[in-house]
């Protein structure tokens, strides 16, 4: 689908509809802050914390930000591609069987299925993945996590190649689509050929009356032929509709393959590079290196090595981007998780230095009290970052590629609210971890909204409908977020860098 231009309005007119679409993207983004740092508030808990504090002793600081990190991201990546996929599905049925005579509003129902299936499909997943480490982490600790994490870093490529031979499969069901296109067009072929024979006959039968010296039939004759023209007219316009129905049917059937594709090999790729920097720290943990120096030069050689490879490499794909991106967040989770602990030390030298010493147990609960907490608060803001950035992805493309403005933004935050308010709901039931990953579910599809505004602001025909719809955005989110001005200073420009950029 080819991107196209706003239609050209009056600056006023593109400023106002800019912050309105604007307002609705940041106002679901907001929302989602305060749930979100509730859920995190009672992660971070004493009680909650008691299996993570114990855990560092076995991993070290090091070792529980890259294992933590990297779960988080994985979680957020592979519920966001659920999602897609989900939602892939949904639209490939809908277009597949969709005739030429239910074009507009076929098409609505087409996005807004496709849309609620994503974002159901994102919440459910991430729902699953975080109670699934929750239950790890209680009953295996962060040696069971990890052979958890590279357990399923394992099974995804045959899982891609699994999902790839379901999808070449379903082309069966959209072939029956295009048969249905094809007899609807012989249908017209044989109306258009009995009604050219039909005027054939007339017009012999007029030729005979005249040579048999009889009228020519009068009103009877002009009424039958104003008759037979509007059933030409008729038959060209399904014929032309069969033709656009046929061309958009190929055009978004192309495009969902595109897309199905790229967010497959996402799925099983993205995530290695963090996975192998989580597994090489955390082993170093369990041998009892874990907060020695060596380690600090290992891990960063590690991430130097494979960003350089894959950042080289002669066919960069978008999951080589977001996979260095995942593993740079993951060293930076670890980099903070073992400076907390230090900053604990620190102050303990200064306390002692002050008169007030400090009991070396005492110095390292606490260390490791603030090891896990810093690992927790950087892990769950990164895969917020993350779920927002790659719903942002989805979301501009869509509008830049003419799926409708405001069907994307409107459609993606009414879908967030009522999950948001559904996830809400369901909380106790949930617990914590299936709380937390619906609810980065949720954060992927207002991340849609975000996206889809932010694509909106750079298809303006004047600057004032651009700064109208960021001043929307910014608006909304700082409103509805209770002006966590920081938090969302970070997120709204990762969000737009997402929404401007092209996976498929």
């Amino acid at each position: 689908m080819a991107k196209t231009k706003l239609a050209a309005r009056s600056p006023l007119t593109e400023a106002a509809v800019g912050f309105a679409l604007g307002a609705v993207g940041g106002c679901i983004m907001g929302a989602t802050e305060e749930p979100v740092d509730q859920t995190l508030l009672m992660m971070t808990a004493a009680e909650t914390l008691k299996p993570l504090m114990e855990e560092v002793r076995t991993v070290g600081a090091l070792g529980l930000g890259t294992l933590i990190g990297a779960t988080a991201l994985t979680t957020a990546m592979t519920s966001v591609v659920a999602g897609v996929i989900l939602a892939a599905m949904v639209a490939s049925v809908s277009v597949a069987t969709r005739s030429c005579g239910a074009s507009q509003r076929h098409s609505r129902g087409v996005w807004a299925s496709a849309g609620l299936a994503g974002a159901f499909g994102s919440t459910l997943s991430g729902a699953t993945l975080g109670v699934a480490v929750e239950w790890i982490v209680k009953n295996y600790g962060m040696v069971g996590l990890l052979w958890a994490l590279s357990i399923f870093t394992i099974l995804k490529p045959p899982v891609h190649f699994l999902l790839k031979l379901l999808w070449k499969q379903g082309e069966a069901c959209r072939t029956l689509g295009s048969e249905a296109l094809a007899r609807e067009r012989e249908q017209i072929e044989v109306t258009e050929f009995q009604q050219k024979q039909r005027v054939a006959v007339q017009i012999e039968q007029r030729i005979l009356m005249l040579e048999q010296g009889g009228g020519t039939g009068g009103i009877d004759h002009k009424t039958t032929w104003a008759t037979e023209r509007r059933k030409r007219e008729e038959i060209e316009r399904k014929k032309m509709e069969s033709e656009e129905a046929e061309l958009d049917q190929r055009t978004v059937q192309d495009w969902i393959n595109t897309m199905v594709v790229k967010h497959v090999d996402f799925l099983a790729f993205s995530g290695i590079p963090m996975t192998v920097v989580a597994i090489v720290t955390s082993s170093f943990g369990v041998l009892g290196y874990g907060g020695h120096q060596s380690v600090l030069i290992v891990l960063l050689v590690l991430v130097s090595v494979i960003a350089y490879l894959l950042l080289k490499s002669s066919d960069f794909k978008f999951w080589m981007l977001v996979g260095c991106m995942g593993m740079l967040a993951t060293f930076v989770i670890a980099m903070l998780t073992l400076h907390a602990g230090q900053l604990v030390v620190t102050s303990a030298m200064k306390m002692e230095a002050a008169g007030q010493p400090q009991s070396r147990e005492n110095i390292r609960t606490r260390m490791n009290h603030q090891s896990s907490l810093e690992a927790l608060n950087a892990a769950f803001f990164v895969a917020k970052m993350c779920q927002l950035g790659l719903g942002a992805a989805v979301g501009g493309p869509l509008v830049r590629h003419a799926a409708g403005d405001v069907k994307v933004i409107a459609g993606a935050a009414l879908v967030a609210g009522g999950l948001l308010a559904g996830v809400e709901g369901l909380a106790p039931a949930l617990g914590e971890g299936g709380k937390a990953g619906a609810l980065l579910g949720v954060v992927g599809a207002a991340g849609v909204s975000v996206g889809g505004a932010s694509a909106v602001a750079g298809r303006w025909s004047s600057w004032p409908g651009t700064l109208g719809t960021i001043a929307g955005l910014v608006f909304g989110a700082l409103v509805m977020g209770k002006w966590h001005i920081v938090n969302i200073g970070l997120q709204l420009p990762v969000a737009y860098v997402f929404a401007m950029t092209n996976p498929f």
